[in-house]
């Protein structure tokens, strides 16, 4: 996925935005999916908004992103920028072949006339891997773009990857074993495997996904011993998508410069990175009465329609929009399980009903401390 560089309040960041706007690679869908839904292209904005919140946690440490063209990922450009003000002991990113990054508009790589090293100009139909131990500058300051473009420049920066840079290859787990934080937008087709990856070897993640992905077997278990959470942006948001996207009903556009866009109502970012709203309590302001909490026909728990609505003062097990997930105390509430097809795994209790109607997937959730 990926966004354009939003800049704010300035002029002079207006003109570097028009200068040097990249995007994220995404794995070539076409293996994966038959309607480009894997191949969706995450803002700079998106990015920065949500790194904002977990800047301490970055200090000296390995970033990898993993699904990102070392040249044109807006992840990639985030943490080069952004090297010395996190004060980061490296950055890596590979790219896998096949992707169709040259397609978005005002994409760097077609103006920079790069080279791998191997003497050969960068191609979006190889893999290659970029490592950063240091940028110009000072600890504490961004990078100017002009010295980005002149570390991109540099004879060999960027190597070739003996294989096609998909991050479940030997070569790029070994990647990921070197980092602490893995922090990119994979295909959405490949979440769970990147997720399980991710965990095996214990890392920190900071992703971009599709809010479906909770309730995964891989995923939902994470979640539910608060091992995994959601990010501050849960909801809305918008990514550039290849030219040859087929054109929707809702949520497509097409902007003055020919840009296709698409955006999503269920992205999410996904991490286990702590954060400050994780320790915050829940307000609530509602008194249980029977008539407004329905019970479920299939299992001894109570349906609450919105997030707002959870009341106060009942002890029992509650069925709770997944938009919960953004306000969860672990402190206040457990979670039990998840109401969705009643056999998606251990956790998934059951199909939830009300008079014989099915409802939309719920999150289970118990008051602790009564």
């Amino acid at each position: 996925m990926k966004e354009d560089i939003i800049m704010k309040h300035t002029v002079k960041e207006e003109k570097i935005d028009q200068m040097y706007r990249p995007g994220n690679s995404i794995l070539n869908s076409a293996k994966y999916s038959s309607d480009n839904t894997d191949e969706w292209y995450t803002t700079y904005e998106t990015i920065a908004e949500e790194v904002l919140h977990y800047k301490e946690q970055f200090k000296e440490k390995i970033v990898l992103c993993n699904c990102d063209d070392p040249y044109e990922s807006n992840f990639c450009y985030y943490f080069l920028r952004h090297f010395n003000e996190l004060n980061l002991r490296r950055l890596i990113c590979t790219s896998y072949s096949g992707s169709k990054i040259d397609e978005i508009k005002d994409n760097v790589q077609l103006s920079l006339n790069l080279f791998d090293n191997l003497g050969e100009p960068i191609s979006s139909k190889k893999g290659y891997v970029f490592v950063i131990d240091q940028m110009p500058g000072d600890i504490g300051e961004e990078v100017s773009d002009d010295v980005i473009k002149e570390v991109l420049k540099k004879k060999g920066t960027v190597k070739r990857l003996s294989g096609s840079g998909d991050f479940r290859t030997e070569e790029c787990v070994k990647y990921m074993k070197e980092c602490d934080i893995c922090c990119t937008n994979p295909p959405f087709s490949l979440f769970s495997e990147l997720f399980s990856l991710l965990t095996k070897y214990e890392k920190k993640y900071l992703l971009i996904g599709n809010q479906n992905a909770i309730t995964y077997k891989e995923i939902f278990p994470y979640i539910k011993e608060n091992k995994a959470w959601v990010g501050y942006r849960f909801g809305d948001m918008k990514f550039r998508v290849p030219a040859d996207t087929k054109p929707r009903k809702t949520r497509f556009w097409i902007d003055e410069t020919g840009q296709k866009w698409r955006s999503l109502g269920n992205a999410m970012w996904l991490t286990n990175l702590d954060m400050q709203k994780r320790h915050e309590e829940l307000r609530l302001t509602k008194c249980y009465r029977p008539e407004d909490y329905p019970k479920y026909d299939n299992y001894d728990a109570i349906n609450v329609k919105r997030v707002v609505d959870i009341p106060m003062d009942y002890n029992g097990i509650m069925g709770v929009p997944i938009t919960y997930l953004k306000y969860h105390n672990e402190s206040q509430f457990e979670i039990i399980g998840e109401a969705n097809h009643g056999s998606d795994n251990e956790f998934d209790l059951f199909k939830p009903k009300i008079n014989g109607k099915e409802l939309f997937k719920r999150i289970l959730i118990k008051r602790r401390n009564v």
